[in-house]
């Protein structure tokens, strides 16, 4: 299980004194803690991916917003950390994959360029964790158009 995994390499890191590690992983089991008080239920595999992709997301923002601001050092950090996130992130899938996976839904509900809400909703509900949705936009518009 993925929550025994975080635990088992937090140990790890302690050992070795990795205290970018220790962070990121204290950080993701705090997340993690905090939706269990909130949802009153042990946190499930898909749970603690959906967390997971979460703080990779913020990271992502922080880094774009510490480069405009000409902050590469802490960009650097942030980089560090995110690297440390994605090895515990779902495998995403393709843009190939994904755009045969929208084509299959376009087929499906027959749709047509004003359908793009529909082809959207659809396609999240499947690949929820498994693509980006500005990914999945991207391809929904350029295959609808």
């Amino acid at each position: 299980m993925l929550k025994e995994k975080i635990m088992s390499d937090l140990k790890d890191a302690m050992k070795k004194r990795d205290e970018i590690k220790v962070r990121v992983l204290r950080l993701l089991n705090t997340a993690i803690k905090n939706f269990e008080v909130e949802k009153m239920k042990e946190a499930g595999d898909e749970d603690i991916s959906q967390l997971v992709l979460k703080e990779i997301k913020k990271r992502q923002e922080s880094i774009q917003a510490y480069k405009k601001a000409g902050r590469d050092d802490l960009a650097m950090e942030e980089e560090n950390e995110l690297k440390i996130l994605q090895e515990y992130a779902p495998k995403m899938m393709t843009e190939e994959e994904i755009r045969n996976f929208v084509k299959q839904v376009i087929e499906k509900l027959q749709a047509t360029q004003k359908d793009f809400g529909k082809v959207m909703k659809e396609t999240m509900k499947a690949l929820k964790g498994k693509a980006e949705g500005s990914v999945v936009s991207k391809i929904v518009k350029e295959l609808l158009s």
